[in-house]
């Protein structure tokens, strides 16, 4: 392993105190969280910063933590899936209080009317991987929290993107896990993405359940927003211009709807909840 670890009852920590898979302790961490699949997105993100107090890497985690716009955020890169997902937000929670977090990923859309390059705003994601089932039973819904897909519909209208909102599926592979064809893994479910299409799933992705259902357990925000890289129902993907384009739309909807969560939040005061009478 390297180092000294030691397991509490409740997590891991190394002997310094950091949390064993993403290396961060308490005070690192802001309570605004964006998160992402790739390790560059997020280095994208900090780029934004006018400030950057902290860097940290571990394994494929990568985290910045600093100032946007007078706000202090964090973004981390998970890599791929719901189980390096799990982890992160099992271990975030560990060194942050009440934190929100605010998935900015890419995704396939599954219906014809969504195209290369839109962004994908999730209400709730189809829970078709089994790392959420070992907190909660398989009924059990995951949801984004209506305050945070409020503030990612404000701000993807605001910056004038072309927007979806509606149900995402979160699969737990990208090929057979999405019913791809390739040759020599036949999937067993070789229509999923027109069966899928067909009840109104907006588009696949990776990891969103798992964060909406973990995030649910514990009593946090979480949302996402997904940029589209590929149309499924045409079979057609994005080029790499038009992909760098779509990942910056997205990154920018994310900083976005943070400014609008921390009006939000200024606004309520001492009240539960914000609703629309108390303005933007």
């Amino acid at each position: 392993m390297g180092g000294k670890e030691f397991q509490s009852a409740e997590v891991v920590r190394t002997s310094e105190g950091r949390q064993y898979h993403v290396g961060l302790a308490p005070g690192e961490v802001a309570s605004y969280v964006l998160l992402c699949g790739d390790p560059a997105r997020a280095e994208r993100v900090a780029e934004s910063f006018e400030s950057v107090r902290v860097e940290a890497r571990n394994r494929e985690y990568v985290t910045f933590t600093g100032m946007f716009e007078g706000i202090e955020v964090s973004v981390m890169a998970t890599g791929i899936g719901c189980d390096n997902t799990e982890i992160a937000i099992v271990e975030l929670s560990q060194v942050v209080e009440n934190p929100t977090f605010l998935r900015i990923g890419s995704c396939g859309g599954l219906q014809p009317d969504i195209g290369l390059g839109d962004l994908v705003v999730s209400s709730g994601s189809v829970r078709m991987e089994n790392t959420s089932t070992w907190f909660v039973p398989e009924g059990y819904p995951a949801v984004a929290h209506h305050e945070v897909v409020l503030a990612l519909l404000e701000a993807a209208s605001r910056l004038n993107h072309t927007f979806h909102v509606g149900l995402t599926a979160t699969a737990s592979g990208f090929y057979g896990g999405q019913g791809r064809q390739v040759p020599g893994f036949p999937p067993r479910y070789p229509n999923l993405e027109s069966d899928l299409g067909k009840i109104r799933v907006m588009n696949f992705e990776m990891e969103s359940s798992t964060l909406f259902t973990l995030s649910n357990l514990r009593g946090f925000r979480s949302g996402a927003v997904c940029a589209v890289y590929a149309n499924r129902h045409a079979n057609r993907f994005i080029d790499t211009e038009s992909k760098h384009d779509a990942e910056g739309r997205c990154i920018k909807t994310g900083l976005e709807a943070i400014r609008i969560l921390k009006s939000m939040d200024d606004q309520r005061g001492a009240q539960p909840y914000w609703i629309p009478s108390m303005g933007f």
